[in-house]
């Protein structure tokens, strides 16, 4: 292919993800928010299809659970905050002397994702940006969050902090896992149909060449509001794509017997001989299948527990009992 043809074909690419931008989002009724009764069990937890760190398969047997129905919303974190004061990691910033932070003064600030202008050498499309935090996620001279969307630019710390005032915790790989998986066991997507044409309806992710050009054929550049897409077999929206969500598990490199702490509820305790990265599940609207193929139950991510990001969120659980 010519140099002028290719400029060309970006262009119409590039044209085309603009117009796509100003196309009416999927029409899906959106639910309430609501806690959703799981009543566990076993299931087969893992991947060996795509990712070594998804392995080995491993039985897994849980206890019943209830999980919320949405990813936690924008408006729904502006509640907590109103209540308690409550102050995320991006707006505080970090000082050298705190022991679990970078051992570096760091002003208020989080990880936005700035998309290149050409198809980069290295993975630079994220920019440490001042002032980026859930209320203006891409800068406090920027647009606000949408009340409507998952609350982003949160840590884990932040994400348990919402959770015990909700009455609830973050929830463990396994049973983010479990709930991702909607009943479906044994398959890569928590859907059926799990052809990549038949993903653009059932999820939020990136179309096009990532990272420069988002065809937006699901409807959306970046996060969709929460519940905009069809839910899955146990009725939870959003548990692919659209965010990345924390669970409490520590990151270890696969699922081996010997690693089974990333199972625990407990989350990170140096006095266990946990690391400070943790696992976030899901996937978001910047995974494409050429890039980052984790839009999938079994996907697990490192994440470290010092920054927020643009497009990591969480929702909660709570025990059946608490329930009642």
């Amino acid at each position: 292919m010519s140099q002028t043809r290719l400029v060309i074909l970006l262009f119409i690419l590039a044209l085309s993800a603009c117009q796509a931008n100003e196309t009416p989002a999927p029409s899906i009724q959106i639910e309430p928010a609501k806690w959703v009764s799981l009543k566990g069990g076993c299931f087969k937890m893992g991947e060996t299809r795509v990712y070594r760190e998804e392995g080995p398969v491993t039985e897994i047997c849980l206890d019943p659970f209830e999980i919320w129905s949405h990813e936690v919303t924008t408006a729904e974190f502006a509640k907590f905050v109103k209540e308690t004061n409550y102050k995320t990691r991006a707006e505080r910033g970090w000082r050298a002397e705190e022991p679990e932070g970078p051992g570096i003064d760091m002003s208020p600030s989080s990880a936005v994702f700035v998309p290149p202008k050409a198809q980069p050498r290295s993975m630079n499309w994220w920019q440490l940006v001042d002032g980026a935090n859930w209320k203006r996620p891409f800068g406090p001279e920027k647009t606000s969050s949408k009340e409507t969307e998952p609350v982003i630019h949160v840590t884990r710390a932040d994400a348990a902090a919402y959770a015990k005032w909700a009455g609830g915790r973050l929830p463990t790989e396994a049973e983010w896992e479990y709930a991702a998986r909607g009943g479906i066991d044994g398959q890569l997507l928590s859907w059926e149909k799990a052809e990549d044409k038949a993903l653009e309806d059932q999820a939020n992710t990136w179309q096009g060449v990532f990272p420069v050009i988002n065809a937006a054929e699901d409807g959306y550049v970046g996060l969709s509001p929460t519940g905009a897409f069809p839910p899955n077999g146990f009725g939870l929206y959003d548990m692919i794509g659209n965010a990345w969500e924390w669970t409490s598990s520590s990151f270890y490199s696969s699922h081996e017997p010997g690693e089974t702490k990333t199972l625990k509820p407990d989350g990170y305790d140096p006095a266990q001989g946990d690391i400070a990265v943790g696992v976030i599940k899901g996937g978001s609207f910047l995974c494409n299948k050429s890039y980052c193929y984790r839009y999938r139950p079994a996907a697990r991510q490192a994440q470290d527990l010092i920054f927020g990001t643009s497009h990591i969120s969480f929702r909660i659980v709570r025990n059946k009992a608490e329930g009642i």
